[in-house]
């Protein structure tokens, strides 16, 4: 079994990217103090919207997926797609583990508010496709892998989402003589959110590659233009960070007690998916840069998707959209300290230090 220290992994990563918690945590202070020194601030952010979710955010996410998605080699996704170790386990995590235990968590730690459970299991039921890529990306796994385990959830997230919540916000608590909520979106609604958030920079991405590789080679496309957008990827999450605190402060800092009743159960739900899934990987053989791939897109979630649900749902101020917002204020630390823990666990898999096909350095 090859050992590989987490300093070796780190030294190959960019100054920006070393040091990301460091800048995570000004961001969240930074978003907090704006949103509390700059009066109606929160109000102009949120004013205008896309699919439910604030036009920055929106433009933050989009700036901080489309490196990522240009990275990936699209050429090799049909042997990523071949692999059923990957894929079946990937479905039973997300659709059916995933859910089940953010519901068994939001009864659990909040019985006594039912708002703010209800925009938990909402959460639970908007399976990753943005973040997550980024994580993946940080913690050296498989870009390839976690491309097609998103897009596997985006088509799940379409055909299953409203039966889900049809099923965990009605059905299951009638079945077991809990208190009901319902959930009115439409296929529309989700299949928009999806097309915005993962079709266009997934599209840009994907032809950013292929003319690059047409017009200069691959060579030049992964030496040369790779590291010049690379770190847009990281400025449009510090970017989309500030934004969600900024919208926040004030919640976040009137509410306290309320957000930390919200956070604790999310704290759990990332520790146990994470590490459960990682286990998984393990047990089944994948290699540590897929196993990485497939416990990253097993426990992160489409906040964007749950965010505008819960809006159009229940409304702005309602509990049930600050559970909503609090989720990605609790996953953003959360997952990024994650990524030490999957730089640290390559220890445990058999496979060596990857390659550049594997996992290419940073840049």
């Amino acid at each position: 079994m090859s050992a590989v220290p987490v300093t070796a992994v780190a030294g190959r990563l960019s100054f920006l990217d070393r040091y990301l918690a460091v800048w995570i945590l000004a961001a969240m202070a930074l978003g907090i103090g704006l949103g509390r020194v700059v009066p109606g601030l929160g109000d102009a952010l949120a004013g205008i919207t896309v699919t439910g979710v604030s036009l920055p955010i929106a433009l933050g996410l989009l700036v901080m997926m489309y490196p990522v998605l240009a990275k990936v080699r699209y050429d090799r996704l049909d042997t990523v797609t071949r692999d059923r170790r990957l894929l079946l386990p990937s479905l039973l995590l997300n659709w059916i583990v995933g859910p089940a235990l953010m519901f068994a968590l939001a009864w659990l730690f909040l019985p006594d508010l039912p708002e703010y459970r209800t925009g938990l299991i909402i959460v639970g039921l908007a399976r990753c496709i943005a973040m997550v890529i980024i994580w993946n990306d940080l913690a050296c796994g498989h870009r390839e892998a976690a491309a097609v385990l998103v897009a596997l959830n985006s088509v799940f997230q379409v055909i299953a989402f409203s039966a889900l919540g049809w099923f965990y916000l009605s059905v299951l608590p009638g079945w077991l003589g809990l208190e009901q909520a319902g959930l009115d979106v439409s296929v529309w609604e989700i299949s928009r959110s999806v097309l915005i958030f993962l079709g266009i920079p997934l599209a840009a991405g994907y032809l950013t590659r292929r003319i690059g590789e047409r017009t200069k080679g691959r060579t030049w496309y992964e030496s040369r233009l790779i590291p010049r957008i690379g770190p847009f990827a990281l400025y449009g999450l510090l970017f989309t960070v500030v934004v969600l605190f900024a919208l926040q402060g004030d919640a976040i800092t009137s509410r306290p007690l309320d957000v930390a009743r919200i956070a604790l159960p999310l704290l759990v739900y990332f520790a146990i998916m994470w590490t459960g899934s990682m286990a998984i990987g393990r047990a089944v053989g994948l290699d540590h840069p897929k196993a990485t791939a497939l416990a990253f897109t097993a426990a992160g979630n489409n906040f964007e998707l749950a965010i505008a649900v819960a809006i159009a749902t229940f409304g702005a101020t309602s509990g049930q959209a600050l559970a909503g917002v609090v989720g990605p204020l609790i996953e953003v630390p959360a997952l990024i300290g994650l990524v030490y823990v999957a730089l640290y666990a390559r220890r445990f898999f058999p496979s060596p230090t990857p390659t550049t096909e594997e996992a290419p350095a940073h840049a």
